[in-house]
């Protein structure tokens, strides 16, 4: 039986979507509020700092459901170039059904408050790290030395997140794809 959840589950959940779907200027904490459900009190008792407080934890969320996605996806296949391809399709099949890319859009918040709030350029930061992190290990798993794993695991952090802004502005999933048949090349050892 799964359990209920929380105001702060809630309101943290609302959050996360909206902010990547609109970002972190687009989204007002009156949005949050009204979108939740939650009282307004709740959200101020829950995050006393605001909006900031709230994106953080947002991130985390974020983070944390993409790194349990893409840990899944990369244990499936036999090698790295199969394990990328399918992580890297996952992802496209998404944005194919739902036309936004719910627990990727970590850079859609980087990208527009890096220069000015530090709290929020740190947390996008640490996410991409961990994410990085996680691919590294993954081709050091399939035999990659660290040094070329982590530079791979760069590169395909990099690729991923410029073809979700492609996709984003296509409206298609296709600049992912692109991305996922050029791997094997990539992956050679």
């Amino acid at each position: 039986m799964k359990k209920k959840e929380s105001t702060k589950e809630l309101i943290l959940r609302t959050a996360s979507e909206l902010f990547q779907r609109q970002g972190y200027h687009g989204t007002g904490l009156n949005q949050i509020i009204e979108e939740s459900g939650a009282p307004k009190g709740s959200l101020y008792y829950h995050f006393p700092n605001g909006k900031e407080e709230i994106a953080v934890e947002a991130i985390k969320l974020m983070k944390k459901h993409l790194l349990e996605g893409a840990a899944k996806d990369l244990e499936e296949k036999d090698t790295a170039a199969e394990a990328f391809q399918y992580h890297i399709h996952k992802i496209a099949s998404d944005f194919e059904k739902k036309h936004q890319m719910e627990g990727v859009q970590i850079g859609l918040i980087a990208s527009e408050t890096a220069a000015t709030h530090e709290s929020l350029r740190n947390s996008c930061q640490h996410a991409y790290a961990d994410w990085q992190a996680l691919y590294a290990n993954r081709l050091i798993a399939y035999g990659y030395e660290k040094e070329m794993a982590n530079d791979l695991a760069v590169t395909i952090n990099a690729l991923i997140e410029g073809a979700v802004t492609l996709a984003l502005t296509s409206a298609s999933g296709s600049p992912l794809y692109s991305v996922a048949r050029q791997l094997p090349s990539l992956l050679k050892q």
